[in-house]
């Protein structure tokens, strides 16, 4: 919990206490099913929730955004997310039903009441959102022609809508080849937090 503090010093108690019930929550019910990797468990403020909140730092969402998480896993990025903007709206989907039976306790265990979460194919969506996250899901250009249709043209926020997704790697290689009519932009988290586990991490922005 202390590395979330010693970036969000300005936390309401309130957000401090829905953080610090993630660790048991996730280590209960990762006893029961592999929700995220066992060895990481242990690091889960920082390899999951700090990462996932890279993205709030990037971006301040205005009260009434709407989100999607994309195959959301155990609940990353949008989890944490919801806990630091709980004026903002966040959908989380993933296909397995496992995984969202996981994301609904915790959401509901930490009291979280912006956050919607369900199973099904992001192929089958059809709500608008103003901003689409996605976390090591699939290929952006493949992300991208998935979710094109549920990007909202009405505008709410500083920054355009569009697409925020936590990539590693050769995603530079992969943004060049790809989306060179799109504007996109590529922030190493290292920037926003100096550490060795964010090295060639990076937030993915493409506009609309």
């Amino acid at each position: 919990m202390q590395i979330l503090l010693d970036y969000f010093p300005d936390l309401s108690e309130h957000q401090r206490e829905q953080f610090a019930r993630l660790g048991p929550l996730y280590a209960d019910w990762n006893a029961k099913i592999n929700v995220i990797s066992r060895k990481d468990l242990d690091q889960l403020y920082e390899h999951h929730v700090l990462h996932s909140l890279a993205i709030g730092k990037w971006i301040r969402f205005n009260r009434g955004s709407r989100v999607l998480d994309v195959g959301t896993g155990g609940g990353f990025p949008g989890i944490p997310l919801a806990i630091l903007y709980p004026e903002v709206e966040f959908h989380l989907v993933d296909s397995i039903r496992k995984k969202i039976t996981v994301v609904q306790d915790i959401a509901e265990q930490t009291g979280l009441k912006n956050v919607t979460a369900y199973q099904a194919r992001v192929e089958t969506l059809t709500e608008k959102y103003d901003f689409i996250l996605a976390r090591a899901v699939a290929e952006t250009k493949q992300l991208i022609q998935w979710t094109r249709k549920l990007i909202s043209t009405k505008e709410k926020n500083a920054v355009p809508n569009g697409w925020i997704f936590l990539k590693g790697g050769s995603v530079r290689e992969e943004l060049k080849m790809n989306f060179r009519n799109m504007y996109h932009e590529l922030t190493p988290i290292q920037d926003i937090f100096p550490m060795e586990y964010f090295d060639d991490k990076y937030i993915v922005y493409i506009q609309r």
